[in-house]
């Protein structure tokens, strides 16, 4: 009884961790092109794959796939666990799901969770993927994320490994509030208006809204992370950016408002499919394990 118990306890996180590792290896070549155009350059999305692929070969598309799933292995895995988790325990005595609100905190509460213990991955995975931008003298040259998780360490400290910490963190909850919030909701609004609970049409409907409440919800945070994970020392040794606020204030002030949302068709096609392929595969998982008697 106790290893049963234990093994449901254990299985929204490990579901949300393989759902959130196949999901990224799906999408990681959009990944590339969003970092790339987050990072000044030009062209569009489609001249931009182009170019990597001409430059430095397909493979390319996948630079940083390691510190992704890493990232996933981690971050997906706390943020979706946990989500589930603390909203399983406030259901009601007779199993009504929890109020919005309480989801809503549920999933800012998993999302921040979540991206501290996934911040030193998504650090590795945007400088490997920025690394080809750099002129070939200031390129590290990261083999792997394990390799980059050392050099970082070595350079710049355990501290290192937070770099933009904030915003990761501020990212991951505005994402998984907007995603697993509108999914819950909307999965109990198809239900009521007729559709069949974990029904395909049911699951697609709903993950195709939450990846795009998520994307709306995040992309500002995400644009600032990216930012201050790539920044670099200029010729005088101060970094572009002192801080958040900084960063925030200085985008405002050069950009505006919209600037934050630069990328956000890419954004989304990344964002949409990743949400949708995780949500469908988390609930594949669940219905196959169902199935098991797991």
């Amino acid at each position: 009884m106790a290893n049963s118990s234990t093994l449901a306890g254990l299985q929204p996180f490990v579901n949300g961790g393989l759902s959130g590792m196949f999901a990224t290896a799906c999408i990681q070549p959009i990944d590339m092109v969003k970092v790339r155009l987050q990072t000044g350059e030009t062209g569009g999305s489609y001249k931009i794959a182009s170019r990597i692929v001409a430059q430095h070969g397909f493979q390319s598309l996948y630079k940083g796939l390691s510190a992704g799933l890493l990232r996933q292995a981690t971050y997906t895995t706390a943020r979706i666990g946990l989500y589930s988790t603390i909203t399983s325990g406030l259901a009601g005595p007779s199993g009504s799901p929890p109020s919005l609100l309480s989801k809503a905190a549920a999933g800012l509460f998993a999302g921040g969770a979540g991206a501290l213990v996934g911040c030193p991955a998504d650090v590795a995975l945007v400088r490997m993927q920025v690394d080809m931008q750099l002129p070939l003298a200031e390129r590290r040259g990261y083999r792997h994320v394990g390799d980059a998780l050392v050099n970082i360490v070595k350079k710049e400290g355990v501290a290192g490994l937070f770099t933009g910490a904030g915003p990761t963190a501020a990212r991951a909850m505005g994402l998984n509030m907007g995603m697993l919030v509108s999914n819950d909701k909307a999965k109990e609004v198809l239900v009521d208006v007729g559709f069949a609970p974990g029904g395909a049409p049911q699951v697609l409907c709903a993950s195709t809204l939450a990846g795009l409440c998520g994307a709306v919800c995040s992309l500002p945070c995400d644009y600032v992370k990216t930012q201050l994970q790539r920044q670099r020392p200029g010729a005088s040794g101060e970094l572009p950016f002192l801080d958040v606020v900084d960063c925030i204030l200085k985008t405002m002030k050069n950009g505006g408002f919209s600037k934050f949302y630069t990328g956000f068709p890419t954004y989304y096609c990344r964002i949409a499919p990743h949400a949708m392929i995780t949500l469908i595969v988390v609930e594949l998982l669940f219905n196959i394990q169902s199935g098991m008697g797991i």
